[in-house]
């Protein structure tokens, strides 16, 4: 089972003091998915209320879930061969203004792996999410000093890119995001909003919902992967959509 304590964490120095969430921020941009959303989050929160191995992380205005031991160490070590051969340096979806804002390296791992295979299948069977609603998973490698700052991984649906991700799949609903390895020092995914800080625990699985239960972004999903200070970082993440992706 994963680690209740690491599921609370060390709350951020910043925020130590307060005992309560602030407000939820309802965000208002158009939210053409949000039915189809909504339907999804009913699905997954209701197959993950009975699955044992899934532990929810006691947050107020976000769906958070962890499951410990979803890898092995020997899938681990395997993956984490596949980052450093495709790594490179993290892109954003806007760049102008963003500088430094995502230092870490990045890159698509292979997909006709087979231990990446048996991984994508194991996380739809947990989920009950088609695999084919799925973008292809993407391996991060942070070394010290670099980091990804506050960001939330649903899609603006103001901004002028929005009409690509509309056609590939639509909003993203569930992230999943699972630590290959230990760090040292630092590395922590910290939700702000939520006062939340997890260190990676390797082999665990970190599931989140990026939308309220009405369908809506969710805002308080706001997190970041905070700079690693001694080790390296490894993680892979597969981001679910409202329908079909590609």
């Amino acid at each position: 089972m994963y680690r209740k304590d690491l599921a609370h964490g060390a709350r951020p120095a910043k925020v130590c003091a307060m005992s309560s969430s602030p407000p939820p921020v309802v965000v208002t941009a158009p939210a053409p998915d949000r039915r189809a959303l909504a339907k999804l989050g009913e699905q997954v929160r209701s197959r993950l209320a009975a699955d044992p191995s899934a532990y929810r992380v006691p947050v107020e205005n976000a769906e958070i879930y962890a499951v410990g031991e979803f890898l092995d160490l020997r899938e681990c070590a395997h993956v984490i061969d596949l980052i450093d051969a495709v790594a490179r340096p993290s892109e954003l979806v806007r760049v102008e203004g963003y500088d430094k804002y995502r230092t870490s390296y990045s890159g698509d791992v292979d997909q006709a792996d087979p231990v990446v295979r048996a991984i994508e299948r194991r996380l739809s069977d947990l989920i009950g999410i088609d695999l084919s609603w799925g973008e292809t998973v993407q391996g991060q490698r942070y070394q010290p000093g670099q980091e990804f700052r506050e960001h939330c991984d649903w899609f603006d649906t103001a901004a002028p890119y929005w009409q690509d991700e509309l056609a590939r799949g639509g909003q993203r609903s569930w992230t999943a995001m699972v630590y290959l390895n230990d760090v040292e020092q630092g590395g922590t995914t910290e939700f702000p909003r939520l006062h939340t800080s997890i260190p990676p625990q390797a082999g665990a699985l970190l599931l989140w919902n990026n939308n309220r239960e009405d369908g809506r972004p969710n805002y308080d999903t706001l997190h970041a992967a905070t700079p690693v200070v001694r080790g390296v970082k490894y993680v892979i993440t597969k981001w679910f959509r409202s329908r079909p992706w590609g």
